[in-house]
């Protein structure tokens, strides 16, 4: 099946870029990093201002009705800038788990007008990032939710905490729809995610110098970027044959599980091949918190076990053949 993204597709996208790439985003991050997550919240603000937080929210909640494919797109450009927080977790997982649940009213437009939430759905995601507002899906039971112990990630911008259930919204959640989102968003912000460090890698090659000559013209070098170009380029179909999985836009019959499991998995290699060709083409000052690799490193590592591990992930697609 073929997929093309349309001028709206394309639009969106660059939308979502030329905001971030305003915003500057890394230096907010690393004041995230020391504590202050008000740069942060107001990028967040922004998107939602643009509509991106409410892609999957109605229209009549303050959203856009808009589908996975849209998302997606979205999510994309959010990972290239490595965008920290719980961001999976409020524009994707969330808006689907209250339609799920018909969860409606301030919980919903809240969402939709750039607020923080989290939220965990054991077992697939048993802890959460940390944020003010916290939900909790537990044997079907969706309640409000607040942190308990907290757990470091080798993500510096990245906390996870144990969920103490509260006030019940909801009982009998089937959170598949949710789970499947969530895996799904957390694919594109990865596959972005290995976009830039292709970038960033392929500008130093160019720049820096040895011998006289720029190191991208060494064929190992060159040899070490078409592995991860060939990686992305693998992986971008299967992200977004998911998201059209997802609107119900596939033949019938196909396994949209099946479809996100692997897209998951195919990005997550992307971006972890990605992060470590990056580092061998930069050297040891992609290790330096100074450099915006250094972000993108831990980043990768924190959100391959993110909605769904590998292993997790892989042991879908097996038994769906």
């Amino acid at each position: 099946m073929e997929f093309l993204l349309s001028d709206v597709h394309d639009d969106l996208a660059s939308t979502v870029d030329a905001l971030l790439t305003k915003a500057d985003v890394p230096s907010r991050t690393r004041a995230w990093i020391d504590g202050d997550r008000g740069p942060i919240t107001e990028v967040f603000g922004a998107l939602a201002d643009t509509g991106i937080n409410g892609l999957l929210i109605d229209e009549s909640a303050g959203g856009a009705s808009a589908g996975a494919v849209e998302m997606v797109v979205a999510m994309e450009q959010i990972g290239r800038h490595a965008l920290p927080g719980p961001v999976v977790e409020s524009i994707a997982v969330l808006p689907v788990l209250f339609h799920t649940a018909d969860v409606t009213g301030e919980q919903v437009s809240a969402l939709a007008e750039g607020r923080f939430a989290t939220v965990a759905i054991p077992p697939t995601a048993p802890l959460a990032p940390t944020a003010e507002v916290a939900y909790l899906v537990r044997d079907g039971v969706l309640s409000t939710a607040t942190a308990g112990e907290t757990r470091a990630t080798v993500d510096p911008t990245r906390t996870l905490a144990e969920l103490v259930p509260g006030d019940v919204l909801a009982d009998g959640v089937d959170v598949e729809d949710a789970v499947d989102i969530g895996t799904l968003a957390t694919a594109a912000e990865l596959l972005g995610m290995a976009k830039a460090m292709l970038a960033l890698a392929s500008d130093y090659a160019q720049a820096r110098k040895q011998f006289g000559r720029p190191i991208g013209s060494f064929q190992a070098v060159k040899h070490h970027l078409a592995d991860v170009a060939i990686a992305v380029e693998m992986a971008r179909p299967l992200v977004h044959a998911a998201a059209l999985g997802v609107d119900g836009l596939m033949p019938e019959g196909t396994d949209v599980g099946r479809d996100v499991a692997a897209a998951k998995v195919a990005a997550g290699d992307a971006a972890h091949l990605a992060s470590r060709r990056a580092l061998q083409v930069l050297g040891a000052i992609g290790y330096t918190s100074e450099h915006d690799l250094s972000l993108y490193l831990t980043k990768t590592r924190a959100l391959l076990t993110a909605w769904g591990t590998p292993a997790a992930l892989r042991r879908r697609v097996l038994e769906s053949l």
